[in-house]
């Protein structure tokens, strides 16, 4: 997790809100590059002010950073559309996703806040999937609210929604890849309706912003990020849903999954998962009892030492990387994409090309993943998003 070198203090007044909305919507600037600036410069006005020299050093010309009018723009924009703009470390911010190194700087959120700070499961899987799985889906969103536990899901058609629908008696987040307002897929309208009316709907996106591809991954992170646990129920060998649960480990969560017949393509990732070690799940009574399980794990360790205020540390492959100051990260990032094009590149080659560790680069790729600028296809090949 980083580290502040004053006390994290999250916006206080409606300005503070606009400098941190205009740096987060600046261009190159995604979620950790966010907390890097916030590091280094202390205040959003201080990392706005230092942007344009920062990227002439990284050889980027002429950079502005979001201008205010925008910023105001997409705060009106939220207004209308009835949404509130939610900043880390204001006591409406989860925890849990307040401890991810990256943490969405602010959120977008319609519908009743108390949702975030219950305990959340994550209830995810297939887009096409079967009646079988939409039934099973149903049945553990039903059994887990009747718990008192909020269901997370990403309102997709098939699990998610199936999900959706189940949990909306007993509460339930779904995590939009797009703007707040902005429905995917459409045939969704009023399921999603529903959940601003009697749960809560939630975007780190600009207000209006149809979703893209790159998009989905980012809010997968947000969808484990929320939750204690994730559970898989129907997903292919390649997923979405297994960006997901891989999302999960990365952040120390619990991932479980519903086990399927053999010859079921879409069964296949959530065999993957429990022949990995994944929990097999076959009622909400295994949920709630793998849960409790790891509460009784974690109980007897000692008691933390540090302030309160300082988050516990997060996954290897999310901390920040020591030694390496926003210039130094800028310029590589800036090597890393220069390297890169339409056509795939392996990542073995790429890393041989940059005279550089490996564990020094892989972070970064992570990054520039995350902020959609590159893509991993199969077979370890990366290329140029842009």
């Amino acid at each position: 997790m980083l580290s502040y070198p004053t006390p994290f203090t999250p916006p206080t007044t409606e300005d503070d809100k606009l400098s941190w909305l205009r740096l987060i919507r600046s261009r190159r600037v995604g979620t950790v590059t966010f907390w890097r600036l916030m590091e280094e410069y202390g205040s959003a006005d201080a990392a706005l002010a230092a942007l344009p020299e920062v990227a002439k050093a990284a050889g980027v010309q002429s950079y502005e950073p979001c201008p205010e009018a925008v910023a105001l723009k997409e705060f009106k924009a939220g207004k209308v559309a009835g949404a509130r703009v939610i900043c880390r470390g204001e006591p409406a911010y989860p925890q849990a996703l307040a401890e991810l190194a990256d943490a969405p700087p602010l959120i977008w959120a319609m519908g009743d806040l108390s949702f975030l700070n219950s305990p959340m499961v994550a209830l995810v899987g297939a887009r096409n999937a079967s009646s079988l799985g939409t039934r099973m889906a149903r049945k553990l969103a039903e059994g887990l609210g009747a718990a008192g536990i909020t269901v997370v899901s990403g309102l997709a058609r098939g699990i998610d929604a199936a999900a959706h629908l189940a949990a909306l008696p007993t509460g339930t987040i779904a995590v939009m890849a797009g703007g707040v307002d902005a429905i995917y897929p459409v045939e969704n309208l009023k399921l999603a309706e529903e959940i601003a009316a009697k749960g809560l709907r939630i975007s780190e996106q600009p207000v209006g912003l149809s979703p893209v591809a790159r998009h989905f991954p980012l809010r997968n992170r947000i969808i484990s990020g929320l939750a204690r646990a994730v559970i898989v129920v129907e997903a292919a060998a390649r997923s979405g849903s297994l960006i997901t649960a891989r999302n999960a480990l990365d952040q120390g969560r619990e991932v479980l999954a519903v086990p399927g017949h053999p010859l079921d393509g879409r069964a296949a990732g959530c065999n993957m998962l429990i022949r990995d070690g994944a929990a097999l799940v076959r009622s909400a009574e295994d949920v709630v009892e793998a849960l409790a399980m790891r509460d009784a794990q974690a109980s007897p360790a000692p008691r933390q030492t540090a302030p309160r205020s300082v988050p516990p540390a997060p996954a290897p492959a999310q901390a920040a990387r020591p030694g390496l100051d926003w210039r130094d990260m800028a310029a590589l990032h800036q090597q890393i994409l220069e390297r890169l094009g339409p056509s795939p590149l392996a990542e073995d080659q790429l890393i041989r090309d940059l005279a550089l560790p490996s564990a020094a680069i892989a972070p970064e790729l992570l990054t520039l993943e995350l902020e959609g600028r590159i893509l991993r296809q199969p077979g370890g090949l990366l290329s140029r998003s842009e």
